[in-house]
Protein backbone atom coordinates (compact mmCIF):
# COMPACT_ATOMS: atom_id res chain seq x y z
CA UNK A 1 0.00 0.00 0.00
CA UNK A 2 0.85 3.29 -0.76
CA UNK A 3 1.97 6.24 2.21
CA UNK A 4 -0.28 9.72 1.13
CA UNK A 5 1.01 12.72 2.03
CA UNK A 6 -2.63 14.57 2.78
CA UNK A 7 -2.46 17.83 0.28
CA UNK A 8 -6.40 18.37 -0.03
CA UNK A 9 -9.37 19.14 2.71
CA UNK A 10 -10.67 16.30 1.19
CA UNK A 11 -7.48 14.48 1.94
CA UNK A 12 -7.45 16.17 5.58
CA UNK A 13 -10.98 15.04 6.24
CA UNK A 14 -10.76 11.22 5.55
CA UNK A 15 -7.89 11.28 8.25
CA UNK A 16 -10.12 12.86 10.97
CA UNK A 17 -12.20 9.03 11.94
CA UNK A 18 -8.64 7.12 12.71
CA UNK A 19 -6.82 10.28 14.09
CA UNK A 20 -9.77 10.95 16.61
CA UNK A 21 -8.68 7.87 17.97
CA UNK A 22 -5.55 8.86 19.91
CA UNK A 23 -7.03 12.19 19.64
CA UNK A 24 -10.50 12.12 21.08
CA UNK A 25 -10.56 15.49 22.26
CA UNK A 26 -11.03 16.69 18.33
CA UNK A 27 -14.20 17.41 17.12
CA UNK A 28 -14.69 16.80 13.61
CA UNK A 29 -15.98 20.03 12.19
CA UNK A 30 -12.33 21.79 13.28
CA UNK A 31 -10.11 19.28 12.30
CA UNK A 32 -8.92 21.07 8.57
CA UNK A 33 -9.00 24.24 9.80
CA UNK A 34 -6.91 22.88 12.66
CA UNK A 35 -4.61 20.69 10.41
CA UNK A 36 -4.37 23.62 7.97
CA UNK A 37 -2.78 26.03 10.55
CA UNK A 38 0.16 23.43 11.70
CA UNK A 39 0.30 23.06 7.60
CA UNK A 40 1.59 26.66 8.00
CA UNK A 41 3.97 25.63 10.95
CA UNK A 42 5.93 22.55 9.47
CA UNK A 43 3.35 19.68 10.17
CA UNK A 44 2.67 17.25 7.66
CA UNK A 45 0.12 14.48 7.32
CA UNK A 46 0.41 11.40 5.79
CA UNK A 47 -1.96 8.24 5.54
CA UNK A 48 -2.65 4.54 4.31
CA UNK A 49 -5.85 4.02 2.49
CA UNK A 50 -6.71 0.14 3.33
CA UNK A 51 -9.42 -1.68 0.99
CA UNK A 52 -10.41 2.36 0.03
CA UNK A 53 -10.49 3.95 3.52
CA UNK A 54 -8.15 5.72 5.67
CA UNK A 55 -6.74 3.28 8.02
CA UNK A 56 -3.29 4.51 9.73
CA UNK A 57 -2.08 8.19 10.05
CA UNK A 58 1.11 10.16 10.82
CA UNK A 59 1.31 13.64 11.75
CA UNK A 60 4.75 14.95 11.80
CA UNK A 61 7.38 17.58 10.89
CA UNK A 62 10.94 18.20 10.43
CA UNK A 63 12.80 20.36 13.00
CA UNK A 64 16.24 21.26 14.36
CA UNK A 65 17.26 21.85 18.10
CA UNK A 66 20.56 22.08 19.74
CA UNK A 67 20.23 18.15 21.54
CA UNK A 68 19.70 16.86 18.47
CA UNK A 69 20.55 18.87 14.96
CA UNK A 70 18.06 18.42 12.30
CA UNK A 71 15.24 15.51 13.36
CA UNK A 72 11.91 14.32 12.41
CA UNK A 73 9.21 14.53 15.44
CA UNK A 74 6.37 12.38 14.96
CA UNK A 75 3.39 14.04 16.81
CA UNK A 76 0.52 11.44 15.60
CA UNK A 77 0.75 7.61 14.62
CA UNK A 78 -1.70 6.01 14.84
CA UNK A 79 -3.60 2.83 13.09
CA UNK A 80 -7.59 2.25 12.64
CA UNK A 81 -7.88 -0.15 15.71
CA UNK A 82 -9.96 -2.24 13.35
CA UNK A 83 -6.78 -3.21 11.24
CA UNK A 84 -4.05 -2.97 13.80
CA UNK A 85 -1.61 -6.00 13.23
CA UNK A 86 -2.20 -5.80 9.70
CA UNK A 87 1.35 -4.30 9.20
CA UNK A 88 0.36 -0.47 8.33
CA UNK A 89 1.70 1.03 11.53
CA UNK A 90 5.18 -0.75 10.65
CA UNK A 91 4.71 0.17 7.14
CA UNK A 92 3.62 4.08 8.03
CA UNK A 93 6.97 3.69 10.83
CA UNK A 94 9.20 2.53 8.13
CA UNK A 95 7.72 5.18 5.25
CA UNK A 96 8.54 8.22 8.34
CA UNK A 97 11.96 6.75 8.83
CA UNK A 98 13.02 7.16 5.20
CA UNK A 99 11.74 10.08 4.53
CA UNK A 100 13.28 11.80 7.28
CA UNK A 101 16.90 10.14 5.88
CA UNK A 102 15.97 11.56 2.61
CA UNK A 103 15.72 14.84 4.26
CA UNK A 104 19.31 14.71 6.42
CA UNK A 105 17.53 14.39 9.76
CA UNK A 106 19.71 12.68 11.90
CA UNK A 107 16.92 10.99 14.20
CA UNK A 108 13.01 10.29 13.75
CA UNK A 109 11.80 11.17 17.88
CA UNK A 110 8.19 10.72 19.08
CA UNK A 111 7.00 10.83 22.38
CA UNK A 112 4.14 8.14 24.03
CA UNK A 113 1.52 8.58 26.59
CA UNK A 114 2.99 6.18 29.37
CA UNK A 115 -0.70 4.89 29.33
CA UNK A 116 0.08 3.26 25.78
CA UNK A 117 1.47 0.31 26.73
CA UNK A 118 0.86 -1.70 23.14
CA UNK A 119 2.42 1.13 21.48
CA UNK A 120 5.37 1.00 23.20
CA UNK A 121 5.84 -2.40 22.52
CA UNK A 122 5.75 -1.71 18.75
CA UNK A 123 8.08 1.07 19.38
CA UNK A 124 10.45 -1.60 20.80
CA UNK A 125 9.56 -3.71 18.11
CA UNK A 126 10.76 -1.29 15.33
CA UNK A 127 13.88 -0.39 17.01
CA UNK A 128 13.01 2.34 18.61
CA UNK A 129 14.21 2.81 22.48
CA UNK A 130 13.43 5.03 25.77
CA UNK A 131 15.51 8.06 25.54
CA UNK A 132 13.90 10.35 28.23
CA UNK A 133 10.88 11.21 30.61
CA UNK A 134 9.12 14.64 28.98
CA UNK A 135 7.41 16.88 31.56
CA UNK A 136 4.80 18.75 31.61
CA UNK A 137 3.05 21.57 33.03
CA UNK A 138 -0.83 22.65 31.90
CA UNK A 139 -1.06 26.60 31.96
Amino acid sequence: MAVICAQTDSDIRDCWRVLVQLRPHLAEQDFVPVVRKQFAEGYRLAFIRHEGTVAAVAGFRVLHNLAWGRFCYVDDLITDEQVRSHGLGAELLQWLSDFATAEHCTRLELDSGVQRFDAHRFYLRHRMFISSHHFSRKL
